[in-house]
């Protein structure tokens, strides 16, 4: 009898949450994201269905399908699933309101739970999703909680010489940082600032702003204090967290904008992260009933423009996630992989493709001793920790590979890939890679308005890695796009565009910059190229006028403001030259005001008082005129060309992502 009640409670119940919590839901009219855990409102389930077309690319439909209820109450009354999810048999029978509290849906959420009956977690998350529960495993922080449960053992992060953290014991750090950040007043959506060199106590608190539903900005620490002033402005951020050492100049600007400052340190593996000032009344099991959602936006980045200020990209955690498994995907992460990041944490080629990647593997990742790339330890730590592969910019790869030839290892460790990102790698140095290390070189294509990845060359024994070219798409849709938004035969040059899941939703408050950007149902990636026939992308060109060094994308317009800032600069224009180990490097010209007696040091040392290391002109061309066109206007490129005819070693640029 209290089997057959339970049983009839819980089809009601399912009958009530389908009928009232729904409305009128379509599966058809649903996108990708949500069709899979949506249930219409005739009581069908949505199912997420998938062609390939010809090109490679992916299409996806969203079609309903019926829920089987004898199948639901026989796997909801399953012994088996019952106790692998530590249900009490006796709670069946709870009622349809309580069925919806969060600690039920946390009980349902634990990885024990979703690895070993999936069909009644993916049931709950369909009835849970329409008030406001996780859908199943589309965050990021649900897939790095399903990591700590599956992986609890395993080393997730260590830092050379110094700890080693696994999976569960990030996971427990993150969560009491987390209940620490609301203590300290953090309420969902916030902006939060983080300026850090490569150190745990980075990892742990970006993790805990995105499991506490804010938004974490990560800040380049080389900044100056004019630089924090605009990016903490434009962000509208909230806090500012820093390492124990603090940052002067990002807590000069935050102290000017009322934006308050905390520290955060790790003491030992052992401890709990230490925020100072610290917070009173931390209630531990506040992070508990925090439910995070797809649409959250957990990453908020700046990209440098040509024709503008900065723009900010925010990626939600739906980004996140389909980024992460992207990388994964491509590569085939596992927990058996583990790498050394050698990039800064707050660019999102090292945070996406080096960290969370391998951390939403359940695999490892160290951090360098001294908080950044070392050439001098980085083949030991590769060995210490066991590294199976590592992603860099090619300048990176190019230190790397001169240390080889100046003073090679004893022995390299066994790599399964090398990976190569940010900006184009030449095929005689991806070879001398190749060579040098025993190990497939796969160059990627990447930005940030993609949350990174786009295109990489596959693993070998998925198919040929093409030196020149870029790779295939990767979890998305690319087109060449010629400039009325038709799409190219192969091998044409066109525009590159994409779109996909992991790609923004559009730049914050910038409408001019999103009526460009998103045009025809594609996002516009600003590079030419073009398509091969067995689908692989090549890069030929720029249309954006940014300046590639090393990966770091600078904003010619931003040097221009500070040059014209010079009492004795009337005009003043920045450009890129080529150079063999950035790529690319800045340069400029100016127009010295009459009677003033400005030269090249003067000039150099203003920048390097007003703008980070690497956005500092190199050469300074002190001249009493600069190239125009036809109708007075200054380009660029007609300018980069007029002074690197007076260099006499200078080559023609490559182009690259």
């Amino acid at each position: 009898m209290a089997s057959q009640n339970a049983s009839v409670a819980l089809l009601l119940a399912l009958a009530l949450l389908v009928q009232a919590a729904f409305g009128n839901i379509e599966c058809e009219n649903l996108e990708k994201e949500s069709c899979a855990y949506a249930v219409s409102s005739t009581g069908k389930r949505c199912v997420l269905e998938k062609q390939v077309r010809r090109s490679g690319a992916e299409e996806y439909a969203c079609t309903a399908s019926d829920i089987d209820a004898d199948k639901v109450k026989n796997w909801i009354e399953s012994d088996e699933c019952i106790e692998a999810c530590g249900l009490d048999r006796s709670e069946l029978g709870i009622s349809s309101d309580s069925l919806l509290e969060a600690r039920f849906a946390k009980q349902l959420c634990s990885n024990r739970c979703y690895d070993n009956c999936p069909n009644i977690v993916d049931l709950y998350f369909n009835l849970a999703a329409g008030e406001g529960f996780p859908m199943a495993m589309s965050t990021l922080t649900a897939l790095l909680n399903h990591v700590a449960g599956k992986f609890p053992s395993r080393r997730a992060i260590s830092v050379s010489g110094k700890l080693d953290l696994t999976h569960a014991r990030l996971n427990r750090l993150v969560d009491h940082a987390a209940a620490q950040l609301l203590a300290a007043g953090v309420n969902p959506g916030d902006v939060i600032a983080l300026t850090f060199p490569n150190v745990v106590e980075f990892v742990i608190m970006f993790l805990a702003v995105i499991r506490a539903r804010a938004t974490a900005a990560p800040l380049n620490a080389a900044y100056t204090f004019d630089e924090f002033d605009f990016y903490l402005s434009d962000s509208e951020s909230k806090l500012l967290l820093t390492s124990e050492e603090g940052n002067e100049p990002a807590q000069a600007a935050a102290a000017k904008l009322d934006i308050p400052h905390l520290s955060a340190a790790l003491p030992g593996g052992d401890s709990e992260i230490i925020l100072s000032p610290a917070q009173s009344d931390v209630d531990t099991g506040s992070i508990a009933k925090l439910i995070n959602d797809p649409s959250d936006v957990g990453l908020f980045l700046h990209t440098s423009g040509t024709t503008s200020r900065p723009k900010g990209v925010p990626l939600t955690q739906h980004n996140l996630y389909s980024s992460v498994q992207n990388i994964k995907s491509v590569y085939k992460l596992t927990e058996s992989d583990a790498t050394v990041i050698v990039l800064p944490l707050f660019h999102v080629h090292g945070l996406l493709a080096g960290l969370l990647s391998s951390l939403g593997a359940g695999a490892a990742v160290a951090l360098p001793a001294a908080g950044r790339f070392s050439a001098s330890t980085f083949w030991s730590d590769m060995k210490s920790y066991s590294a199976t592969w590592y992603t860099a910019v090619p300048t990176i790869h190019q230190i790397v590979l001169d240390c080889h030839l100046s003073k090679p290892e004893p022995s390299y460790p066994k790599l399964r890939f090398i990976r190569s990102c940010s900006a184009s790698l030449a095929p005689v140095i991806l070879d001398r890679l190749e060579e040098a290390f025993g190990a497939p070189v796969l160059e990627a294509y990447a930005m940030t308005e993609a949350t990174h990845l786009m295109t990489s060359n596959p693993l070998p024994e998925e198919g040929p890695h093409k030196p020149g070219s870029v790779g295939k798409p990767v979890g998305q849709e690319m087109a060449i796009l010629d400039q009325n938004g038709a799409m190219q035969e192969p091998n044409a040059i066109g525009e590159v565009c994409i779109r996909g899941p992991n790609v923004t939703k559009g730049y914050k408050n910038n409408a001019e910059a999103n009526k460009s950007a998103f045009l025809f149902g594609w996002f516009h990636t600003g590079d030419l190229g073009y398509l091969d026939s067995d689908g692989y992308l090549h890069l030929v060109g720029r249309i954006k006028e940014m300046i590639n060094r090393g990966g770091e994308k600078i904003s010619p317009i931003e040097v221009d403001a500070v040059l014209l800032s010079h009492p004795d600069i009337a005009q003043g224009v920045a450009f890129g030259v080529p150079d063999d180990k950035y790529g690319e490097e800045i340069n400029c010209a100016v127009i010295p005001r009459d009677g003033s007696n400005l030269d090249e040091d003067e000039v150099i040392k203003f920048c390097k008082k007003n703008l980070a290391a690497f956005k500092v002109p190199k050469k300074v061309f002190i001249t009493d005129s600069l190239p125009k066109t036809a109708s007075g206007k200054i380009q660029r490129r007609i300018v980069s060309e007029h002074f690197l005819a007076q260099i006499s070693t200078a080559k023609v640029p490559k182009f690259g992502a």
